[in-house]
């Protein structure tokens, strides 16, 4: 009579959860498949988006060189002589976004600090979902609030200010990227142990104090990392932008004046009646790839913070 070991049970049921021998369950092992594809799927379409700006971002760089580009300090696609410096809607776009982190930052934490620590639930009931409303109100909405409405404000304060200007356009970037922060860091401080509080709370601390010297401490990864792909979905804002910062692509810092960013431009020629196989045509890919590294930068730098930094309780 075989005597089964320990050994054989766990290989079988690693067996039939894998799907590596048919005798067993085929349900668990169609869904191993299924999830298993949808992986391979992602990485494709990753992949596959890469290769089509390389393919022709490379017919670009054939024709323009990678000194002229990346350094360059104008940019003229149109008209002759052309000049192709990436550096004014490099400027325009990190513009934007750091003016619009640096609003949407403060709000966002402190809407998840206070819905996460101080509120109670009916008003959490309330804030929650206005908060939530936020992220879900489409982005041209957003842009045409900016120019009608953020605009005309600013002007009161700031006369010489443009129609068109870099300012109204961060400040509503900013307002469309706080529910993404304010949700992710509402997140990494429910993920704190309620014991770390408990502990402040015996040894007398203020709920201040908990929670500036406890609790924001401890979930200090998951919060910067809310920060940083903010950032980098406002690199990559594109209505927002195109309707409230101009298509002036200055290398300007002055917020008060018209700006263009990569996005800006993407949709500027994208919609007018460039020629297939001109360079103005290969700008698309150009800036696509340009754009498409700046924001798998910020997204691996904040991957690599949490990896980092992740606190690991008991």
């Amino acid at each position: 009579m075989s005597h089964t070991t320990p050994g054989e049970l766990e290989r079988r049921r690693l067996f039939s959860r894998y799907g590596s021998r048919p005798s067993f369950s085929i349900q668990e092992r169609s869904i191993y498949w299924a999830l298993k594809a949808m992986a391979w799927l992602t990485i494709f379409v990753t992949v596959s988006v890469v290769l089509v700006l390389l393919k022709d971002a490379v017919v670009f760089f054939e024709k323009v060189s990678l000194l002229d580009f990346f350094f360059g300090t104008a940019w003229e696609p149109v008209g002759e002589p052309k000049k192709l410096g990436v550096l004014p809607l490099v400027a325009g776009t990190l513009m934007v976004a750091l003016g619009a982190i640096s609003i949407a930052v403060p709000l966002g934490l402190g809407t998840a600090v206070y819905l996460t620590q101080f509120s109670n639930k009916r008003i959490r009931d309330i804030l929650g979902p206005i908060v939530e409303i936020l992220g879900g109100v489409p982005t041209v909405v957003y842009g045409y609030f900016a120019l009608t409405a953020v605009t005309p404000v600013l002007g009161f304060f700031f006369p010489q200010i443009q129609v068109f200007n870099a300012l109204s356009a961060a400040i509503v970037v900013g307002i469309a990227v706080i529910p993404m922060i304010s949700s992710l860091s509402a997140d990494a401080l429910q993920m704190v142990p309620a014991s770390l509080g408990h502990a402040g709370y015996a040894l007398g601390m203020s709920k201040f104090h908990v929670v500036n010297r406890i609790m924001i401490p401890a979930a200090t990864s998951g919060i910067v990392s809310s920060f940083i792909l903010a950032f980098a979905r406002a690199i990559g804002e594109t209505m927002i932008v195109s309707l409230a910062a101009g298509s002036t692509p200055n290398l300007s810092f002055n917020y008060l004046e018209g700006i263009q960013t990569i996005t800006g431009f993407i949709v500027q020629i994208s919609l007018g009646d460039t020629e297939a196989g001109s360079i103005e045509y290969y700008t698309i890919y150009a800036l696509g790839l340009t754009l498409f590294l700046m924001t798998l930068f910020f997204n691996i730098l904040a991957s690599r913070i949490v990896r980092r930094f992740q606190e690991k309780y008991q």
